[in-house]
């Protein structure tokens, strides 16, 4: 039976790469010389570290700019709260979405539900597996979920006959 899986899964040296050349800029600015900021990669999330709320925006934007360039969706990044840390910097969070969570896989087999096509879709983890008879039903329910908003980035793969 045909089916194919989405995904949500960011390449993860593109992240690195931009965050190397965001930092980079940085070092390179004039409105960001003496300044103390950082931006830091640990495992799936980025640190910005930031003299105060003006340079902590421009971080971010500096960053924005680097994933667009990359390849890399902004809906693959979820922005922590700007909070106080120590010696009047400020400290944000941003967190790199790997995989569907359960909220959003619900999300995507409802709309996948709603199109009235002969689909199914099966959450499997931190996929959605979609099957049906008919190809010309599955890539409808690929251009259906291309076309929503659903908030996070989806790739389409190992489309099987």
């Amino acid at each position: 039976m045909p089916s194919f899986d989405i995904v949500s899964k960011v390449d993860m040296q593109e992240v690195d790469n931009a965050v190397n050349q965001a930092v980079k800029e940085i070092g390179q600015r004039y409105d960001f010389k003496g300044s103390k900021s950082e931006v830091t990669l640990e495992k799936d999330s980025i640190k910005i570290l930031a003299d105060d709320d003006f340079r902590l925006k421009a971080i971010v934007d500096i960053l924005q700019s680097k994933f667009i360039k990359r390849g890399i969706s902004p809906k693959a990044l979820q922005y922590g709260k700007a909070e106080s840390a120590s010696g009047g910097m400020v400290r944000q969070i941003i967190t790199v979405q790997q995989g569907i969570s359960k909220e959003k896989g619900k999300e995507v087999v409802a709309v996948i539900k709603d199109t009235k096509l002969k689909v199914q879709g099966q959450i499997q983890d931190d996929q959605v597996r979609v099957t049906g008879k008919n190809r010309d039903d599955l890539q409808e329910a690929i251009r259906t979920l291309k076309g929503k908003d659903l908030g996070i980035e989806l790739q389409f793969v190992n489309f099987r006959d």
